[in-house]
């Protein structure tokens, strides 16, 4: 057998064509990065995104592919929000609401009683106010896409009462978000408010640590709140919408192009995503009934004015300051 001497073997490897000593495999993505949410795997927001990835995956010619993670498989809210600061998660759906303890601002769609309809919520969160919101949140080496996903109006279900006026929250134990407004639109209410992230919801309803909490019907479904809960009060109290953030170190790394298509999926997925919401909504009041939820519609004015009364507006125009107030009563005109 002749044997070759090591010299010749260098001299023919240094020989090679660049793309035979590549290391990572010819198939594998450029750039694989992960899209995490709190929501279960079947909410429209994740069945949208997925959808989203793989076109996007296809798009770039698998340059880009995005790995979704649901239903709070990375952390919770807090915990995945460090995560896609830092840049160890890349891609993170987020209510503006629990955003708002890095960016304040963010919760001001959230302002109690607000719109009037998803119309009204669409052209400000797609208008100016959205754009005012996302110009804070880049602030925070975070980026936000231009179309906010919709997490629809809230509604409170409870397992003691049904809330029917603003009297009937006095005293009430009752889940929020991780979120100033919504302690302080509760405690308005002289409800007592206790802060707890979604992925512990279900088990805080079970054993009685809170009697209710508030969350789009679209959730109490999926999350299948309806388990542990006896009554849904139809307040539409609140609008929460989902920002789709991105680590902004991650972002730019990416070709414009893939930006570009990137940015146009997501934007597909969220209106598609709105679309699916709005459906679900108008068949869950039914579904829900069914499944052992008893319903009850309210006056909002009432609410709207116990609320004006406890100085919430005033407080809350004082907090986001006047100019992002304006911005937000030009959209749904006088509140405080």
């Amino acid at each position: 057998m002749t044997s070759i001497p090591r010299r010749s073997l260098l001299a023919g490897a240094s020989a090679l064509p660049l793309v035979a000593l590549r290391t990572r495999p010819s198939w594998a993505a450029e750039f694989s990065y992960k899209l995490a949410t709190n929501l279960p795997a079947m909410h429209p927001l994740n069945t949208r995104n997925a959808e989203a990835a793989e076109r996007i995956k296809a798009a770039t010619g698998g340059r880009l592919e995005i790995q979704l993670f649901p239903n709070s498989q990375l952390g919770n809210d807090t915990d995945m929000l460090s995560q896609v600061r830092s840049g160890a998660l890349e891609f993170f759906t987020l209510s503006g609401l629990i955003l708002s303890t890095l960016v304040p601002l963010a919760a001001i769609n959230g302002v109690g009683f607000a719109f009037k309809d998803s119309q009204q919520v669409f052209a400000a969160m797609d208008g100016d106010l959205g754009k005012l919101i996302r110009a804070e949140i880049a602030k925070r080496n975070i980026m936000a896409f231009e179309h906010i996903f919709d997490n629809g109006y809230r509604q409170i279900t409870t397992s003691t009462r049904p809330i029917r006026t603003p009297e009937d929250l006095r005293g009430m134990k009752i889940r929020v978000p991780v979120s100033p407004l919504w302690t302080s639109m509760f405690r308005a209410f002289d409800s007592a408010p206790a802060s707890i992230n979604f992925n512990e919801v279900y088990s805080a309803l079970q054993t009685k640590i809170v009697e209710g909490q508030e969350n789009p019907l679209a959730i109490v479904e999926a999350a299948k709140l309806y388990e542990v809960q006896k009554y849904c009060s139809l307040t539409n109290h609140m609008w929460d919408g989902f920002w789709l953030l991105a680590n902004q170190r991650a972002f730019s790394r990416l070709p414009k192009d893939v930006q570009e298509i990137a940015s146009r999926e997501f934007a597909r997925a969220a209106k598609e995503q709105r679309e699916d919401v709005a459906k679900l909504n108008a068949e869950l009041r039914e579904k829900l009934s069914t499944a052992g939820l008893q319903f009850n519609d309210t006056d909002p004015a009432a609410f709207r004015d116990a609320l004006r009364k406890a100085g919430f507006y005033a407080e809350w125009k004082g907090k986001f300051g006047d100019a992002a107030w304006k911005t937000l009563e030009d959209a749904v005109g006088g509140l405080a």
